[in-house]
């Protein structure tokens, strides 16, 4: 893994780690609001370069609390300095939220999304009620976030999601979307399904025997799972 710094259009400082060789893949974590706990060799797709920015205000990255359009646009900073014309968008819980939000501003610039683990766009009570009622559940892994990333990031999504067009904009997107969930994930997965019922060329994937974090829990589960989707086989 090396390390790059791009300069975003405000030219704050964007950490961005690179790894592998092949098509391009933009790797997104989850938060809000987190540092990048994806950037790691061993857990990167085979077969592609792959690239991981840390959101800004968070580790490694300038600046402070934006809004979900900053976030976008930071992307775009990224591959422009990637000097790709397109690539796969791979988002792991709230990164795949993000991945959905990046494909419907620039479908483009989108060969495909895969979203692992998702939140799903909607803020719906009995979801949050099942998922507070079993957080003590889950295994507890120790990732750095900032609370004011979180904040923000979080204030724009729910904005975002009440916008009048957003069903109509994901059912015209004619990017390719695989949406997996995890099977032991105490996250509901309807918003998933419903998610990949509504995109023209959305496909869900449940990875049995796993939890949400399978990426550290279950590496090699991850690192084939996200292999198969990024290089478009959903099976």
């Amino acid at each position: 893994m090396r390390s790059v710094t791009v300069r975003a259009d405000d030219r704050t400082r964007l950490h961005v780690g690179v790894t592998g060789s092949g098509p391009d893949v933009v790797v997104l974590s989850g938060g809000p609001g987190c540092v990048h706990y994806l950037e790691h060799d061993d857990i990167a797709p085979r077969g592609m370069r792959a690239w991981y920015p840390e959101p800004r205000g968070v580790g490694r990255s300038g600046g402070g609390p934006h809004t979900l359009e900053q976030a976008v646009a930071d992307l775009e900073a990224v591959r422009r300095f990637a000097g790709v014309d397109s690539w796969v968008v791979l988002g792991h819980s709230w990164g795949a939220d993000l991945a959905v939000r990046y494909a419907l501003d620039h479908p483009g610039r989108v060969r495909s999304v895969v979203g692992v683990a998702g939140h799903g766009l909607h803020k719906d009570r009995t979801w949050s009620r099942t998922y507070e009622a079993l957080k003590h559940t889950e295994p507890e892994i120790a990732i750095d976030w900032d609370p004011g990333v979180y904040r923000s990031l979080s204030d724009s999504f729910v904005e975002w999601i009440h916008s009048d067009d957003l069903f109509r904009r994901l059912a015209d997107c004619r990017v390719p979307m695989t949406i997996v969930a995890a099977e032991h994930d105490i996250r509901p997965s309807w918003p998933l399904r419903q998610l990949a019922a509504l995109v023209e060329h959305g496909v869900y994937v449940e990875v049995p025997g796993v939890p949400h974090d399978l990426w550290s829990t279950h590496p090699e589960v991850w690192v084939d799972v996200v292999t198969k989707a990024c290089a478009g086989d959903a099976s």
